[in-house]
């Protein structure tokens, strides 16, 4: 079977690792799949990049001033929504032409448009659409809040400055896609069952399955290493207890950065002898900006590429923490669990599926600084071998690459008509 998984970006964001990382679970579970991307950043053979040139720069361009123009000229939230109005045929590649299914990912950002997947639609190929997010079930929002209207119709979007009411840009992309949805035979998988209660809400999804299936990782590669070597490589202090903290860009304001550093602060105001016994360790972008706004040393890096060196500093440290406010499956935590890493987050999208409360991490309350601040504290303080253990345990028997790969061969079979 010839599986063609598409994303936007081969190496950039989650749903890019996630993408990535299932191509390698099938081919190692006997799929030939390839993945196509619009920005490749590897010479992986298996990883097929789409020609670039000025026109679809300015496609990619266009699609923003469209969205620029429907926010009366505002910057805010620009790339918090899409219209999908911009894309590439790719019907008449090789890779698609030989391909039994076609394996959607996140597709944004001038990858493919709403015509484009009309396109795909119209070929007759299965398929499959894992949703990384919630825009493939909204009109144009990837996380719609506290916002219900997707469930009925999109309008009045709260994305959208001074929005133009009822037939603002939301209505006008959910009613393109509710056309389109209502003649396609789409199998949708989410990576998290928050995600896939969310999705089923949706006006334009009802009809379809949708089904749970969590993101791979490799646990060959990620898994528990010794500490002290780590932190020799990466030049970090033995003495300390050590947090981590990590996004491709740390102030993008859905990963809650604010949220951390004032739980940090609350946790040396309760607790001021762990001033000198605790550091963080960060990474990503603009990483360097925690420096002097927390009361305690930081250790930051740039974003990381190299999964070897990123295996390093999760097995460095004591714990992770992550104060997203809005969250799938993070392929971070599953990271980090993987290596033995507990972890803290608050009680929102995926997050809870993912850590046990006083298990293998601290889930935190919903934007509570001081809960954050109180899960960090419990797990400087608790015994932390089994709490590692834990940890490891959960990701091994959820998430390992071989679980995850059947799952995804058992639709692919059912959908092509074969079997097992």
């Amino acid at each position: 079977m010839r599986v063609l998984l598409i994303n936007t970006s081969e190496r950039i964001g989650g749903a890019a690792i996630a993408a990535s990382r299932i191509m390698e679970a099938l081919k190692n579970n006997g799929i030939k799949a390839k993945l196509l991307v619009k920005d490749k950043q590897t010479d992986n053979l298996s990883v097929v990049g789409l020609e670039q040139n000025w026109w679809q720069v300015w496609k990619f361009v266009w699609e923003r001033i469209v969205i620029w123009a429907g926010n009366r000229f505002h910057k805010k939230n620009l790339f918090s929504v899409d219209i999908a109005n911009t894309g590439n045929d790719i019907t008449s590649l090789p890779e698609f032409r030989q391909a039994d299914v076609i394996h959607l990912h996140w597709i944004n950002q001038g990858m493919l448009s709403l015509k484009n997947l009309r396109q795909i639609l119209a070929s007759g190929k299965p398929v499959v659409w894992t949703m990384h997010d919630m825009w493939p079930c909204t009109g144009i929002c990837h996380y719609a809040r506290t916002c219900d209207h997707y469930e009925t119709e999109c309008k009045d979007c709260p994305y959208l400055w001074e929005s133009g009411g009822k037939k603002d840009l939301s209505y006008r992309t959910f009613r393109k896609k509710k056309s389109l949805y209502e003649q396609a035979d789409i199998t949708f998988i989410t990576c998290s069952e928050w995600l896939r209660k969310q999705a089923e809400k949706s006006a334009f999804i009802t009809g379809h399955t949708v089904t749970n299936i969590p993101n791979p990782i490799n646990t060959n590669l990620f898994k528990p290493r010794d500490i002290a070597e780590a932190r020799k490589r990466l030049e970090l202090p033995l003495d300390k207890k050590l947090i981590l903290f990590g996004s491709v860009k740390i102030t993008d304001e859905r990963k809650g950065m604010t949220y951390l550093v004032e739980a940090c602060k609350l946790l040396i105001e309760k607790y001021p002898h762990l001033k000198e016994e605790i550091g963080l360790v960060v990474f990503g972008q603009k990483s360097s900006y925690l420096e002097p706004v927390l009361p305690f040393p930081v250790y930051s890096h740039e974003f990381i590429r190299d999964e070897r060196k990123i295996v390093d500093i999760y097995n460095a440290v004591d714990l992770f923490v992550t104060p997203s406010l809005e969250e799938n499956l993070p392929n971070m935590i599953m990271e980090a669990m993987a290596c033995g890493v507990p972890c803290v987050g608050f009680q929102t999208g995926g997050i809870p599926e993912m850590i046990d409360h006083l298990h293998n991490g601290y889930v935190a309350k919903y934007k509570s600084t001081e809960d954050f601040a109180n899960g960090i504290h419990w797990l400087l303080e608790e015994d932390q071998a089994p709490l590692r253990e834990a940890a490891h345990r959960k990701v091994v028997s959820c998430y390992s690459e071989n679980a995850v790969a059947k799952r995804y061969l058992a639709i692919y079979n059912r959908i092509t008509g074969k079997h097992e």
